[in-house]
């Protein structure tokens, strides 16, 4: 699936290339509950950014993938070989992922930004030539987040509550 100038796409980070790794295998990211945006499962597309652990492509996004559904899981269930982690009973957004598409150009961040997650569209996504160029800003925030909570609630009301559509 192409990204189209109205998806919704949220910016994850990647901290080291062992996480991208285990991305790509599994098709999939997670995210602690307690640290999820709470819109993460009703985005469009997921983007990822790369910390300083990836050398050359350090501070940037250079790979999305459509968001296909989402089930909560406990850690244990992703990592069975961990089973005494300290966190291994906690829950994850498990996001599903399709298939990996490249960007036509990489976002750089012309300096070091330290952030979790950040909501943009898929026209910034594809026109900007820096980081700081994504966040949502004043009407254009307010409009996103009255039509995910919109998308929440009919979602709620179908009282499904383990994958997307």
């Amino acid at each position: 699936m192409e990204l189209f100038p109205e998806a919704i796409v949220l910016i994850a980070v990647v901290r080291h290339p062992r996480d991208w790794q285990w991305i790509q295998e599994t098709r999939a990211y997670r995210i602690p509950l307690r640290h999820a945006p709470p819109l993460a499962p009703f985005v469009d597309f997921v983007a990822f950014y790369y910390t300083a652990a990836f050398g050359p492509e350090r501070w940037s996004i250079r790979h999305y993938a459509p968001l296909r559904g989402y089930e909560l899981v406990r850690r244990r269930d992703l990592f069975p070989e961990e089973p005494d982690h300290p966190r291994a009973e906690a829950l994850y957004y498990l996001l599903q992922l399709g298939p990996m598409q490249p960007l036509p150009q990489p976002v750089a961040s012309r300096r070091w930004h330290r952030f979790t997650f950040l909501l943009t569209t898929g026209e910034r996504l594809l026109q900007a030539s820096d980081l700081s160029e994504l966040p949502l800003e004043g009407i254009e925030r307010q409009l996103l987040r009255g039509a995910l909570r919109e998308e929440i609630q009919t979602f709620n009301r179908r009282g499904d509550s383990s994958t997307r559509s």
